[in-house]
Parts: C-alpha cells; sequence; structure tokens
C-alpha cells in the first residue's frame, strides 16, 4: 500500500486528475456505459492509490493508470454479463435524423467483432489519443511493434465498415 506523506498523496492526486478525461474516454469506449465508466475510472483511481508503489521509479504514470482503467473494464464486464436485457425490437436511428449516432452505431458493431486486443489497441490510439510509444508502454511493446498492431486492426477493421455501407 502506498504510504507517503501528504505532498506525495496531492502529486498521486493531480496526476490521477489529470489523466481523468483519458482515463473516461477509454472506460466509456469499453463500456458504453457513462455510469458504468464514471464507476471504472473511480475504482481504478483507488486501485492506482494503493498500488502506487508498483509504478516503476522513471516510468511515465499515464500508460500505467489506463493499464489499471483497461483491467478495471474487463472486470466490470465480467461482472455485469449477467445484467444484459434482451429487447424484442430495438429501432435504430435513420442516418438522415442522427447521422454521427448512425456511425457511432455502425463503428461500434464493426469494433465489437475484432478481437478484445485489436479493439483495445485502437480504443487507446484514436478514443484517447495515445501515442505509439505510450501504447507500447501500455502493451508491454516496441512503438513500432504497436503501431504494427494499430496498422493491422485497422486492416481488418475497414471491409466490417464496408461491409456496413453495402448492407445499409
Amino acid at each position: 500500500m502506498f504510504v507517503g506523506n501528504p505532498q506525495d498523496l496531492a502529486t498521486l492526486a493531480e496526476l490521477i486528475t489529470a489523466e481523468y478525461d483519458s482515463a473516461f474516454r477509454l472506460a466509456f469506449a469499453l463500456l458504453h456505459d457513462v455510469n458504468a465508466a464514471e464507476d471504472a475510472v473511480q475504482e481504478a483511481a483507488f486501485k492506482a492509490w494503493r498500488k502506487i508503489g508498483q509504478l516503476r521509479e522513471g516510468s511515465p504514470f499515464r500508460p500505467w493508470f489506463l493499464g489499471i482503467v483497461a483491467n478495471e473494464c474487463r472486470s466490470a464486464t465480467a461482472r455485469r454479463w449477467w445484467s444484459v436485457v434482451r429487447v424484442p425490437e430495438v429501432r435504430r436511428p435513420e442516418v438522415e435524423e442522427q447521422p454521427d449516432a448512425a456511425v457511432s452505431l455502425e463503428l461500434r458493431a464493426a469494433l465489437k467483432r475484432l478481437s478484445r486486443d485489436e479493439r483495445v489497441i485502437l480504443i487507446l490510439r484514436f478514443y484517447v489519443d495515445l501515442s505509439y510509444e505510450e501504447i507500447g508502454l501500455h502493451l508491454g511493446v516496441s512503438a513500432k511493434a504497436a503501431r504494427t498492431r494499430t496498422e493491422r486492426a485497422l486492416k481488418r477493421l475497414r471491409p466490417m465498415l464496408r461491409m456496413q455501407e453495402v448492407i445499409a
């Protein structure tokens, strides 16, 4: 457990506050629910506080903290599998009504068909806007490997989006 002086705790609070927006975007992209995303980030912040001693000296805080957020989202998804409710009919918004919402739904549907690893790397790159270096630190790979994995995931995603255009 992190036991430090109040100045250390204030510094940790500042670090978490600075990364809150990125952490929330990541959580929301993984959970698709505002309340669940807020809960996941809050729980991740508590876990970061408890595990701050595990952060290697000189290592950047952001990838480490976002890794905790991603793990918390994975745990939250596993905990709530039973809460899925099936409804007989869901009305999809017409493209003319809400063009951004329709595109968002199609993109989310395509992302769900990717593997978890492919989905996470695309979310880290394009939703959270991490650099390839930060993604590499998060995944434990080089920046070049992070870039290659991102390009492969995009290559798999593109045909899925084209299929959506043909179906619509």
